[in-house]
């Protein structure tokens, strides 16, 4: 499995790349490429700027379809992933934990014979698509939704067969969710100062 991150989004509401946000003596993009490092044997990030990453070190992919947000960086990290399947994390999760992404993977690993196209967790009882597995068998309906300009993720994962993690068991590794926070707007940001 490839490990990729996806820095690919706008930043309409927050001033800066959310990935280059600083949490303690890291940033957000070099703290979770180093645990994404130490899981995958295969990792990089899908970008429109690779300008902004080169000094990761890391392969950098552009999407092949831009301007449709995170389902094209999804498409693009399959298209150009050596296995078939990726786990992708959003470049503004700050506190990505590996043993979610463990449970994310071994769950992958216990139904591959049931030819799952991808697996989610839920967290308050909501889908987690940008912290998940997607496998090469969903490209059809990734490129369809493309396409036709209907890029919701969870319309899009109604559509595939998604296994969705409950979120009991992810409470059991993360009590408090914060593998889903993410960062949107300098207020989230605040909040996560204070909290950290």
């Amino acid at each position: 499995m490839t490990g990729v991150i996806l820095a690919g989004g706008e930043n309409r509401r927050f001033p800066t790349l959310k990935g280059f946000i600083k949490i303690g003596d890291s940033t957000i993009i070099e703290k979770n490429l180093l645990i994404m490092k130490g899981m995958f044997d295969e990792v990089f990030i899908s970008t429109n700027m690779p300008e902004k990453y080169f000094y990761l070190g890391v392969p950098l992919v552009g999407d092949a379809l831009p301007s449709q947000g995170p389902m094209s960086g999804i498409y693009s990290a399959l298209i150009n992933a050596k296995g078939d399947c990726v786990f992708v994390v959003a470049c503004d999760m700050p506190f990505i934990k590996k043993e979610v992404i463990s449970l994310i993977c071994d769950r992958h690993a216990d139904l591959r014979s049931q030819a799952i196209d991808a697996v989610i967790p839920i967290y308050n009882n909501e889908p987690q698509p940008l912290f998940g597995v997607y496998c090469k068998t969903a490209l059809p309906y990734l490129e369809e939704g493309i396409a036709n300009k209907k890029t919701s993720l969870k319309r899009f994962l109604d559509k595939i067969k998604t296994d969705f993690i409950g979120g009991s068991d992810i409470r059991k590794i993360d009590p408090e969710g914060r593998s889903f926070v993410n960062i949107n707007t300098p207020e989230d940001y605040e909040k996560l100062i204070a909290i950290s």
